[in-house]
């Protein structure tokens, strides 16, 4: 009896899904970015034998684990070089371009040659203003569109990341590192953009994408990891303050309701 009265309480069980918050953070034009969504292949066919790759239990479960993030722009631009030999961006769709030069100059950043891993490969970094975040632990690695195939493909490399959301929500970034400077970079809008896959504590928890409600709490938290970099070489040696200062909870869902069509013009 005794035994059952002095047994410790049971610490209480973990859902059978792991929940990712997902959040924007735009200052304006917010509706071109969309909500990042679970990987479905669109061209899947109906499996003509009990064999074939759509009904691999293995494959399903793996591509079922990644989400894509679309492109929120047409973007056609090469590299040029100035009279000096800087190198710099230009828009090959010139007046036909869906946005216009000055707000292109603040979406697309050429980093300084300091900053690129070989000399004759240039670094660019398109800015995004999206947010993930986790009330339990979760490592989310970000990934080039390599489920799905392009025509033509990038002329280089994307750069990738991992990062624990639980404790470290920063905006994200797509950077693109360039090979082939003699051919364009063209981005499509709607098209797979980046993919994202996540490392939790139990490789057998799905995870459910949700979309989360910028809170006071999550704004306050997510500023201590804003800039760091201007003034720190490793940034990964502040987690252990951020897992310190970090609040109780970081997602809170967004509620949503349904708005009511008045007719059928609406």
């Amino acid at each position: 009896m005794l035994h059952y009265i002095n047994k410790p309480p049971e610490p209480p069980r973990k859902s059978r899904v792991v929940e990712v918050g997902w959040l924007l953070k735009a200052q304006q034009a917010g509706f071109i970015w969309e909500e990042p969504r679970q990987f479905r292949r669109a061209d899947n066919q109906d499996p003509r034998t009990a064999k074939a790759v759509q009904n691999c239990p293995a494959v399903v479960d793996y591509e079922s684990r990644h989400f894509v993030v679309p492109c929120p722009i047409d973007l056609s631009i090469r590299l040029v070089r100035d009279k000096e030999g800087k190198p710099a961006l230009q828009n090959l769709d010139g007046p036909q371009s869906a946005i216009t030069g000055q707000h292109l100059s603040k979406l697309v950043h050429l980093n300084g040659a300091g900053q690129w891993r070989h000399p004759q490969r240039p670094l660019i970094q398109i800015s995004t203003p999206y947010y993930f975040v986790a009330d339990e632990v979760c490592w989310m690695n970000q990934l080039p569109p390599y489920l799905t195939y392009r025509d033509p493909p990038i002329p280089g490399v994307f750069i990738g990341g991992r990062l624990p959301i639980h404790i470290w929500p920063r905006v994200m970034m797509w950077a693109f590192e360039w090979w082939d400077t003699t051919k364009p970079l063209i981005l499509k809008r709607g098209e797979p953009w980046f993919m994202l896959r996540f490392e939790t504590d139990d490789p057998t928890r799905p995870v459910r994408l949700v979309e989360a409600e910028w809170t006071p709490e999550l704004n306050a938290f997510a500023n201590g990891a804003e800039a760091v970099t201007n003034y720190v070489r490793r940034t990964f040696s502040l987690f252990k303050t951020a897992e310190k200062r970090r609040p109780e909870k970081l997602i809170k869902r967004v509620e949503r309701k349904a708005v009511a069509r008045e007719s059928e013009g609406v």
